[in-house]
């Protein structure tokens, strides 16, 4: 059953906790999110130097920024953000991920304030940041509206969202199911679920509702033959990100 007080879904949790220990193998189960993470990192930092005036080839671009990677799992975004200057938080509702994290973390020496917690939980301890980060999570998540409209309580005026998740499209369950988990097993089978998805314009919807100004949209678009991934302005049939404003 699902806990009505948060947006987490204890199925979709424990998919994740049964990974948790893989998080860093970029041969293993999550190697999909490991190529795709490169790019993922060139839009988020492009998306905060362009909203807060930050010159992105300075040695700590994001000094004095706080921001918060919900979903953060083992720590592959969140590492290069704390890199990169800012105060970073990473939450995970599954405590498996957050000990894998955290143990990475002490290990390159990066302070990084893991949490296992959920966005509603920080919502409710009246956290607030500059930048707010739901990348891979809104597809997994009960009432993604909800989750979304919390993610706003938890950017300061002003502040930034950049979600990325998968397209419901006949290519998206090709890619990211049949692909990826039936072919070539990069996921175990039933990591996602294609009624899930969400398009843009409803990603986009949910963001308006919840009271902010979408400022940015782009496909992220997987090349199989040179397994490289691309920034597309017209692609979003599979991959995508989305930044908002508060």
């Amino acid at each position: 059953m699902t806990d009505s007080a948060t947006s987490i879904d204890p199925a979709e949790i424990a998919k994740f906790e049964a990974m948790a220990a893989e998080w860093w193998d970029p041969n293993g189960k999550f190697r999909p999110l490991h190529l795709m993470n490169p790019l993922r990192l060139d839009y988020i930092t492009a998306q905060i130097a362009a909203e807060f005036g930050r010159d992105r080839s300075a040695r700590r671009p994001l000094e004095g920024l706080r921001i918060l990677d919900i979903g953060c799992g083992g720590g592959l975004v969140a590492e290069p953000m704390a890199r990169l200057g800012a105060a970073v938080t990473g939450a995970d509702a599954a405590a498996g991920n957050i000990a894998v994290a955290k143990v990475h973390a002490e290990a390159q020496g990066l302070a990084i304030d893991y949490r296992a917690s959920t966005a509603e939980a920080l919502a409710k301890q009246g956290e607030l940041y500059d930048v707010v980060l739901a990348l891979e999570i809104v597809e997994h998540v009960e009432g993604p509206a909800a989750f979304v409209a919390t993610c706003r309580q938890l950017l300061k005026p002003g502040g930034l969202l950049i979600l990325s998740t998968l397209n419901r499209t006949a290519r998206s369950f090709a890619a990211a199911i049949v692909g990826a988990e039936w072919v070539l097993r990069w996921l175990p089978r039933g990591t996602h679920d294609w009624r899930r998805f969400i398009t843009p314009d409803e990603l986009a919807g949910l963001v308006k509702g919840g009271g902010m100004s979408v400022i940015d949209r782009k496909g992220m678009v997987f090349n199989p033959v040179t397994f490289a991934w691309r920034l597309s302005d017209r692609d979003l049939s599979v991959n995508y990100l989305l930044a908002a404003r508060r």
